[in-house]
């Protein structure tokens, strides 16, 4: 069963040029899927598929040493799909993708 996780949190824009736009994770969903032991070699990123208002996309949650949780990052085009901006309560839903979990070491 792939794991999945639905969450509430404010939309928040990332100071500087790129204006990159974020969603942390709450810490105990932040929790759960650090014990799925579910990173890649990039960064520890986590490959998710990520909804929100009903527009999906394929992305990558990245740890964020500063709050202890993921960010997730939310394109331009789900943003004005769902006619959201910085400073809005979004609910997500993510799916872990299965292909990422690491096999079971047995003796």
């Amino acid at each position: 069963m792939t794991p999945s996780y639905i969450f509430t949190a404010e939309l928040w824009l990332f100071p500087g040029e790129a204006g990159w736009h974020f969603l942390t994770l709450p810490p105990d969903v932040a929790d759960d899927i650090a014990e799925q032991d579910t990173s890649s070699k990039a960064f520890g990123s986590v490959k998710v598929t990520a909804e929100v208002a009903g527009h999906s996309w394929q992305t990558s949650l990245f740890p964020d040493a500063k709050t202890g949780s993921y960010l997730l990052p939310v394109k331009k085009a789900v943003r004005n799909k769902a006619g959201i901006s910085a400073g809005d309560s979004v609910e997500a839903k993510l799916e872990l993708h299965p292909s990422e979990a690491k096999p079971n070491k047995t003796s």
